[in-house]
């Protein structure tokens, strides 16, 4: 049986991370163990209780979680790091891909992306406990493909091409381009969904991916009752 992924929340937004451990707590096999609203309490609960995952804010009043992540990897902690974020800046991810983030969420947080994230991850550990020793068809499925997949070449074209994770496809993916190059308007995955003739969850799956990417920004729009609707806007 496979033990819980313990989990700590570094976030200065107290309602932002209740809202992080209410998501964990309708995850199967995660086990939070601490909560932190201070750059200084997130890395006593990483040394304390070496959890394997940590979720990060980056922007904290008297730093930012990369300077945290930066230590956390100079003293060799063993605890992956997951960085929730409104940073769009490209530079910030370069240098999150370059400390070892495991991924990099933007904000607002939505509960089907964490807990993708988390199912990648989980069965990223199972694999790493599994092995024994590498082949390199091994590394080639361990490696980052969620943000940073090695380029492969085409021997036709000779251009390179980059493996997309499960469940997402290249013609999906350039419908959803031309959808967003034509319009200047946000829109919703219902409207993007008709408008590439596919049915709103499958459209939801890739707006939210091209989110991860940087290649769409998402906006959280409130309706006369209050019901939060998530809308989607090429990035600038």
């Amino acid at each position: 049986m496979a033990q819980n992924i313990r989990v700590v929340i570094a976030e200065d937004d107290i309602q932002i991370a209740e809202i992080q451990k209410r998501f964990l707590d309708r995850i199967d096999g995660v086990e939070l163990v601490g909560i932190a609203h201070t750059l200084e309490d997130a890395a006593d609960l990483v040394d304390v209780f070496k959890p394997e995952l940590l979720l990060l804010d980056n922007h904290f009043p008297n730093g930012t979680g990369l300077d945290l992540l930066r230590k956390l990897r100079a003293n060799n902690s063993a605890t992956d790091v997951i960085l929730i974020t409104a940073a769009k800046e490209v530079d910030t991810l370069r240098d999150a891909l370059r400390s070892g983030v495991f991924y990099y969420i933007l904000k607002p947080l939505v509960f089907e992306r964490l807990q993708e994230v988390i199912a990648q991850y989980a069965a990223h550990l199972e694999k790493l406990r599994a092995m024994e020793s590498l082949a390199q068809t091994d590394v080639d499925t361990l490696l980052p493909q969620r943000m940073t997949s090695a380029p492969t070449t085409d021997s036709t074209t000779h251009t390179h091409s980059f493996r997309l994770p499960k469940g997402i496809d290249v013609i999906t993916l350039d419908k959803i381009r031309a959808v967003f190059a034509d319009s200047e308007e946000p829109l919703n995955a219902e409207e993007v969904g008709t408008l590439i003739g596919a049915s709103r969850t499958t459209a939801r799956r890739y707006l939210e991916y091209m989110v991860s990417t940087l290649e769409l920004e998402a906006q959280v729009n409130y309706g006369s009752v209050g019901r939060p609707e998530r809308r989607y806007i090429g990035m600038k």
